[in-house]
């Protein structure tokens, strides 16, 4: 848990280094521009600030995501069954005919408790 924390605060960190670069790469643009001097490249500490913070930023967000999926789907597929192939929780449904075919079925409560004679 304390690596994922570490992760978001340099990830924020990142962020905001890289916010610095941009606004030191437009503040050394405005000073170019009122001291009418030509505008060659960015100085080497704008370039390096950019450059470490994108390696930083990039290398955050990796291990807060976490693992990675293959590209290949046969890889995925390899260590499925038959039976489990069409598998799909996310169509599963609980409300279904059963309740029109039964007009007089009523659905166990699940908070009483079973009353046994």
């Amino acid at each position: 848990m304390g690596s994922k924390f570490l992760n978001k605060l340099l990830l924020i960190a990142g962020f905001a280094s890289l916010a610095h670069a941009a606004f030191s790469a437009a503040h050394h643009r405005t000073y170019l521009r009122l001291t009418e001097q030509e505008w060659t490249s960015l100085p080497l500490d704008i370039i390096l600030q950019t450059v470490i913070s994108l390696v930083v930023v990039v290398y955050n967000i990796i291990q807060i995501v976490g693992n990675f999926k293959e590209i290949r789907a046969t890889v995925d597929m390899q260590q499925k069954t038959w039976d489990t192939l069409g598998n799909f929780p996310s169509f599963y449904t609980f409300n279904h005919r059963g309740r029109a075919l039964s007009p007089g079925y009523k659905p166990p409560r699940l908070n009483e408790p079973d009353s046994q004679q």
